[in-house]
């Protein structure tokens, strides 16, 4: 199923060379680790997050001097878009904009009076940046919280639309918007609620998720959800790890809803029962770490592996290429036809072969 077809009408915003939105490609963020202060740090992180396929790079901002690293990462060559986190102290996004950062991460209402929102909007507007509204159930208001006794999906919503009404007030559109919360299903909702009642491209993510595989299930079970709705212009998946591993999983969730231009490999492979007579489970991993290291992961193509001859050969058949087990050996399949006959001990091998003769 094509999921695009179903996608939310959003306005379209421009950050740096990339667009949010609209008809736009979905993109995935993540945010670096480092000290920005530490220049030298946050640029090589920069770099390993644009080798690991990274849009968009947020990086905190807590005080004037930090502001300035933005000017100095595209003086030493990055090229992907950049955003500069910034709460309470207005001063620091206009030092962030000005040092050239390409969208800005506030929420209007916590960065002091109207004048200094004001303040925030006019350089913004001057140089075609975007600002993004972010709230999490961390930061709802007080007032909220009396209203509604918690940080639920309504009190969230209705506190970015707060936030996004005070810059449509001072007559500035360029505005994407995100709602997260720890809480998967008060994520999903909130999200929907606020896909229904703005026209703005909405940032997804479950924040705090949690360390690596409770977050990686959460984040899909929320991003996924809502992206198969047609919700969600761009995403981060939020895991206590290395910030690169955070754009494997984002690419992951893509892939599985065929929403990534370049997919890259998909692998089918059972789940192994009595019928399996060949080491299925030693023979993924060891195909997994070889396509990997042999960078034909990045081929866009379908790769079966399967245990034995009752789904084998029809799931083997539908894939690109791909084997199904026998008694010590499989059958090696590509593009729907029977190639030939091979021992388990040589499965990986050939098929790994076989895949790098393949134009794709």
């Amino acid at each position: 199923m094509d999921y695009n077809q179903f996608r939310r009408k959003t306005r379209k915003i421009k950050v740096g060379d990339l667009c949010i939105g609209g008809d736009a490609p979905i993109t995935v963020q993540s945010m670096t680790n480092t000290d920005t202060h530490d220049t030298e740090a946050t640029y090589k992180q920069i770099r390993a997050l644009e080798d690991a396929g990274c849009d968009i790079v947020r990086l905190a901002v807590p005080d004037i001097e930090a502001a300035s690293v933005f000017s100095e990462l595209k003086a030493r060559g990055v090229r992907v878009p950049l955003v500069a986190d910034i709460h309470f102290n207005y001063k620091i996004a206009l030092a962030a904009i000005e040092s050239g950062a390409d969208k800005i991460r506030i929420n209007p209402g916590n960065i002091g009076s109207r004048e200094n929102t004001e303040a925030v909007v006019r350089a913004c507007r001057e140089r075609g940046l975007p600002i993004r509204i972010g709230v999490n159930s961390g930061s709802v208001e007080k007032s909220l919280l009396a209203k509604y006794g918690a940080p639920t999906a309504e009190a969230l919503a209705e506190s970015a639309l707060y936030h996004i009404s005070i810059l449509e007030e001072l007559d500035f559109h360029d505005i994407a918007v995100s709602v997260k919360a720890s809480d998967v299903p008060t994520m999903i909702a909130a999200n929907a609620i606020l896909a229904d009642r703005c026209d703005y491209p909405i940032h997804l993510g479950v924040t705090e998720a949690g360390a690596r595989r409770q977050a990686i299930i959460k984040s899909s079970v929320g991003i996924g959800s809502l992206l198969s709705r047609g919700i969600g212009d761009t995403l981060r998946v939020s895991l206590t790890e290395d910030p690169t591993e955070e754009i494997s999983a984002a690419r992951d969730i893509l892939r599985a809803l065929e929403l990534c231009e370049n997919r890259g490999m998909d692998i089918v492979s059972c789940p192994t029962c009595g019928r399996t007579k060949i080491d299925l489970i030693r023979l993924l991993e060891e195909f997994e770490l070889r396509a990997k290291a042999e960078g034909l992961d990045k081929k866009n193509i379908k790769v079966a592996l399967m245990g034995c001859v009752v789904n084998g050969p029809g799931e083997a058949r539908e894939a690109d290429i791909g084997i199904a087990g026998g008694i010590g050996e499989g059958l090696l399949f590509k593009k729907g036809e029977t190639v030939r006959k091979i021992k388990e001990d040589r499965l990986v091998d050939e098929l790994i072969e076989e895949i790098k003769l393949m134009n794709c």
